[in-house]
Parts: C-alpha cells; sequence; structure tokens
C-alpha cells in the first residue's frame, strides 16, 4: 500500500532510476570479468547523460520544504540520516570484502579509515547527498542567489575536474543536478501534473526525446566497452549536461505517467525503498556473478548480466522483508534512536525507515 505522505510519480521514478543505477554495475561488472558486451550494455550506455542526474535531481525536490527548519533539525534529517547509513554499510561491505573474502584486516582498517575522507565504493551516493545537504544549507545562510550557484555548478559540471580528493570529483560532476532539483521542482511538479492528464503526449514526448538522446549518444565516435561508454556528439560538456537535465526530467514525466498504473506498484515500492537496494545490492551481485562464472553455468555477457541484475536488486528485497518478519536487524534499514542528534524529535524519527517520506512535515 501507497504511504499517504509520499507522491507515487516521485517514488516510481526513483524506481526507475534504481534499476538503471544496479543495471550499471551488474553489466560493467560482469563485463570486466567476460572481457566482453551484452545487450545490456547498449541499454546502460542510453542511460549514461542522466542515469545519475536523476537520482540526485530527485533528492533534491522537496529540499524546500526543509531548507529553513533549524540547523539542528535539518543536520539530522538532510545529513546524519544519510551518514548513519554510509558508515554502516561501509563498515559492513569492508569487513567482508577485505576483512573477511580477502583475509585483509591490515587492508580492511586501511579501507575503513580512508572511507572518512573519501567516498567508498557505491556508497558515494549516500555520502554526497549528506555532502550536498550541508554545502546547499550554507549557500542559503550565505543568500547566494539561485543563479549565481547554477552557474558556477553547471560551469563546474563542464569542467569535470579530477582532482585527488573522489569526493570533490563527485561534488563538481553532480551537485548542479542536486541544486536543481530543489530550485526547479515547482516547475517540475507542474510539468508532471499536466503530462499525466495527457497521456498521450506524455508517451509522444517521452518517444521524442529517447530518439534524441539515443542519437546523440550513438553518434559517430560512441564505443560500448566491457567496463565503461565512450558517447558520442554527447560527450561535448554542455551538450552531455544539456542531455543529462534533458534526461532526468524525461524520468520524472515516465514516472507520472507509469505510476497510474496498477501494474506498476512493484515500482513505485522498489523507489520508496530505494536505499534498501542501494546499500546492499553489491554484495549479492559479487557473490552470484562470481558463482555463475566459476560453475561455467552462466557466462554469455548478456544473459548473465541480466541475471547479476535480477539477484542484485531482488535480494536486498528479500533481507528486507526477513528483518521485517524476524524482528531482528531493523539497524540496517532503520536509523535507530541513538543515531539522531535531534533530541526532542528522536523517539518519533527513530520509527522512520531510510526511505524517509519524501514530503516532510515542517
Amino acid at each position: 500500500m501507497s504511504n499517504p505522505n509520499r507522491m507515487p510519480w516521485v517514488d516510481t521514478a526513483k524506481g526507475l532510476s534504481i534499476i538503471l543505477v544496479v543495471m550499471m554495475y551488474s553489466a560493467y561488472n560482469t563485463g570486466e570479468y567476460t572481457g566482453g558486451v551484452g545487450f545490456l550494455h547498449y541499454a546502460i550506455g542510453f542511460a549514461t547523460p542522466f542515469r545519475m542526474p536523476e537520482f540526485f535531481l530527485i533528492s533534491g525536490l522537496f529540499l524546500s520544504q526543509v531548507i529553513d527548519r533549524p540547523w539542528r533539525r535539518y543536520v539530522d534529517r538532510r545529513v546524519v540520516h544519510y551518514l548513519y547509513f554510509y558508515v554502516l554499510w561501509a563498515i559492513i561491505s569492508i569487513g567482508l570484502k577485505i576483512g573477511i573474502f580477502s583475509g585483509d584486516p591490515a587492508g580492511m582498517l586501511h579501507d575503513l579509515a580512508m572511507a572518512i575522507v573519501q567516498p567508498y565504493g557505491v556508497l558515494w551516493f549516500i555520502y554526497m547527498l549528506a555532502v550536498f545537504g550541508v554545502a546547499i544549507r550554507v549557500l542559503r545562510e550565505l543568500r547566494v542567489p539561485h543563479l549565481i550557484v547554477i552557474l558556477a555548478a553547471a560551469a563546474l559540471q563542464m569542467w569535470a575536474p579530477k582532482p585527488d580528493s573522489y569526493a570533490l570529483e563527485q561534488f563538481a560532476a553532480y551537485f548542479v543536478f542536486f541544486y536543481l532539483g530543489f530550485v526547479l521542482a515547482p516547475a517540475i511538479f507542474r510539468l508532471v501534473a499536466w503530462t499525466q492528464a495527457r497521456p498521450a503526449i506524455a508517451v509522444a514526448g517521452l518517444l521524442a526525446w529517447a530518439v534524441v538522446n539515443g542519437l546523440l549518444v550513438f553518434s559517430p565516435g560512441y564505443a560500448v566497452q566491457p567496463v565503461g561508454m565512450q558517447m558520442g556528439l554527447a560527450t561535448w560538456p554542455p551538450l552531455h549536461l544539456a542531455l543529462a537535465v534533458a534526461g532526468a526530467v524525461a524520468l520524472c514525466v515516465a514516472g507520472g505517467f507509469l505510476s497510474k498504473f496498477a501494474s506498476m506498484e512493484w515500482l513505485r515500492w522498489l523507489g520508496e525503498h530505494s536505499l534498501v537496494v542501494y546499500v546492499a545490492f553489491t554484495i549479492p551481485m559479487s557473490i552470484f556473478r562470481g558463482v555463475m562464472l566459476a560453475s561455467g553455468l552462466l557466462t554469455d555477457t548478456g544473459m548473465l548480466s541480466l541475471a547479476v541484475l535480477l539477484v542484485s536488486v531482488i535480494s536486498p528485497v528479500v533481507l528486507y522483508f526477513i528483518v521485517k518478519r524476524i524482528g531482528f536487524g531493523a539497524f540496517l534499514f532503520e536509523r535507530p534512536a541513538w543515531a539522531h542528534v535531534d533530541g526532542p524529535n528522536a523517539t518519533k524519527a527513530s520509527n522512520k525507515p531510510m526511505t524517509q517520506p519524501v514530503r516532510e512535515a515542517a
């Protein structure tokens, strides 16, 4: 059943986003070990411009409702909330991969220490949400005009610097999308509402966008590789930025269209619990891929990538339901009361899952 405090189209769009994210890691992780390219490589190649920008843009859509809260409460909801799950799952992932599977305790301690200043693995997204939460509040306090921030952030994104700090690199690459979600939220809400009332126009618009995006991505000069995608004309920084924004908005429209169908309830649910999948999918992904290749049961890059995708998405969901069923391990997906800094609201907030309602009460 849908949470009345959430907007179905937002969760449906997030469901599309998390599938694309897991698809990328599944395809490239498989391609790395098989040395081949499968059909999912082309699907994720198409999504290259907007795959992560959509996640960040949609994460900023409801920021205006909480941005002016007292600092302590804001930090609790927009910073500590994400850092709790980042730290917890970084410890789990590093402990399993380096400490147990690789048998390297010293390497484990090194990676744990580095994870404080350098986002670890796929968890970098959660790390950056916390960083963006602080950055945007500081900009708000300093009263920096939206236009100045957008122009500066867009320039950073197009410049695409490669500093020694991975956190700074990702900040430059994605802050503009988070900020655009914050600033353009009213316009995006109106657009989705308008297209929801006109499904034929929504479908026509999405088809036109898909054709343009595909032609620019797969234009001369493109190369689909086992690990990575070299785009064609879409590589040009200003065009890449434009395609990223257009693709992020298109996925919002697609979420609005699909959310009207009861058969898409599973996708909405997946989006509502997208962080459950995000924090936990890499462990079953690596194990399943390794078992399949070692056994020789499934070695075709395309089919193995698809199987890895399904296992990677379904396994965290199964774990989530097991935790709910047995009543143990809730801390994996729900922030406990001790992990709050907003004292008076800690008890109430501790009952919220990591996929907190997108429409928060002030």
